[in-house]
């Protein structure tokens, strides 16, 4: 690398050169073929999401996976020209590199190399918020580090929150073995595990007002958090951000029928999801293992949506997410603003004609949202055990229980005054339905 001075970043950013490495005969095992200029786009988005000045971005086709550089001699030999022209702080090789390939290629450039799951890292650590979150990122990122050199790359300019993992002036050497690296692993695990029984905790206390769950799922930035604040009327940051969101939240929506569920936001998925994070956010993710309805949420407009929904499907079968549980999530197509009109599928009139395939909508404007909760009121109540019951005209108390908790499907008033009704239970609220009512005959 040339001594003399660079020239800064944009907004005196750190400057960035992306590469996207791929192969140029797909793998036999390869669900659905990825668009290349989707990835490189979606590869320039996750560094600009850490606030990186990304100056250069190329593919980079691949005859096969080098084991010493996972790219090939000629195009190694070409970044090494490029980056000695643009001097960029940082080389983003979007692909998963080992440590000996991490280190070839730093050697080859002069400069410090980050692959596609360090800067995932990296963007997790700037944005976790809560204490579980930035436990489940240190630990994820330590995990990943054990079999990696660990010494900070001192030159490069911290300017945001996190971990730091690109390092930073005055930031102190890491000289800590692979030993002090464990003692801190099982160290977290041991305050993660603490913070799990406290959500589960949370979690019982849901359970004695239980209300189902529905929870948003899909691939980063395909409109999960403009849905939720459009469906909750809450203020989730919603940005055209890669993993704008990554703690959950959850709110309150009354649905059609009166019947009342929360609503989950979670932490988008992406392609090549280290699995470092998804056995660390594990946690974070049991809304989603729990939820009695999950709801995809799709970009219909990204170029690479097709691809994207096998990588979500493979993120939630990584999980464990029961098959049964997937038949029955309910598939969003959102963003159907950005189409052309003649382009934009029909929203359909009602659930009746939409049994559970796709609904499409725009977050944004608001369209097909009205369906979609029609759809969500239908699908819960399929879930929902059927049961007649009838109610003494004094108890005003248990007739608010059914309207609060059940969805009523009949009413009628006796002579007598006695109320014979017929209601629709769901599963979160059979025991406690019991408890109040006795053994009702279930139809």
């Amino acid at each position: 690398m040339s001594s003399k001075s660079k020239a800064p970043g944009a907004k005196g950013r750190s400057r960035a050169l992306v590469v996207h490495p791929f192969l140029k005969s797909p793998r036999d095992d390869a669900i659905v073929a990825r668009d290349v200029d989707a990835r490189l786009e979606e590869a320039k988005g996750l560094a600009r999401a850490i606030d990186l000045d990304v100056v250069t971005a190329l593919p980079a086709p691949l005859a096969e996976m080098r084991p010493a550089t996972l790219i090939g001699k000629g195009k190694v030999e070409e970044i090494k020209a490029l980056a000695a022209g643009i001097e960029p702080e940082l080389v983003i090789v979007d692909g998963q590199l080992t440590p000996g390939q991490q280190r070839n290629l730093e050697k080859a450039w002069g400069t410090k190399v980050l692959d596609r799951t360090g800067l995932i890292l990296e963007i997790f650590g700037e944005r976790a918020r809560t204490k579980e979150g930035s436990l489940q990122v240190e630990l994820a990122h330590l995990t990943y580090q054990k079999s990696r050199l660990v010494r900070s790359w001192t030159h490069l300019e911290r300017q945001r929150g996190g971990f730091g993992f690109l390092g930073g002036p005055g930031e102190t050497q890491i000289e800590a073995d692979r030993r002090a690296i464990g003692d801190r692993i099982a160290k977290l695990k041991r305050e993660l595990a603490e913070v799990k029984r406290t959500r589960e905790l949370h979690r019982e206390a849901r359970r004695r007002v239980p209300f189902p769950v529905v929870a948003l799922v899909g691939y980063t930035n395909a409109g999960k958090s403009t849905l939720f604040n459009a469906l909750t009327k809450a203020e989730v940051t919603a940005k055209d951000l890669l993993f704008a969101t990554l703690d959950p939240t959850m709110r309150g929506v009354v649905l059609p029928s009166k019947r009342k569920i929360i609503l989950s936001d979670t932490v988008g998925f992406i392609s090549d999801l280290p699995t470092q994070l998804v056995a660390a956010f594990r946690a974070t993710l049991e809304e989603v293992l729990e939820a009695d309805l999950l709801i995809h949420v799709r970009d219909v407009s990204h170029p690479d949506w097709m691809a994207q929904k096998a990588d979500v499907l493979g993120v939630l079968d990584e999980l464990g997410v029961a098959q049964a549980r997937r038949d029955r999530m309910i598939e969003v197509w959102n963003k159907i603003d950005r189409l052309a009109i003649e382009a934009r599928p029909t929203v359909p009139a009602g659930p009746a004609q939409i049994q559970r395939a796709t609904i499409p909508v725009s977050a944004l404007t608001g369209e097909g949202l009205a369906t979609l909760l029609d759809v969500i009121d239908t699908a819960l109540a399929e879930q929902a055990s059927v049961t007649a019951l009838t109610l003494l005209p004094e108890d005003g108390e248990g007739l608010a229980w059914i309207y609060a908790h059940t969805q009523v499907l009949s009413r009628e008033a006796r002579a007598d005054g006695r109320l014979e009704l017929r209601v629709a239970v769901p599963p979160a609220q059979w025991s406690r339905f019991e408890r109040r009512f006795g053994g009702a005959v279930v139809h």
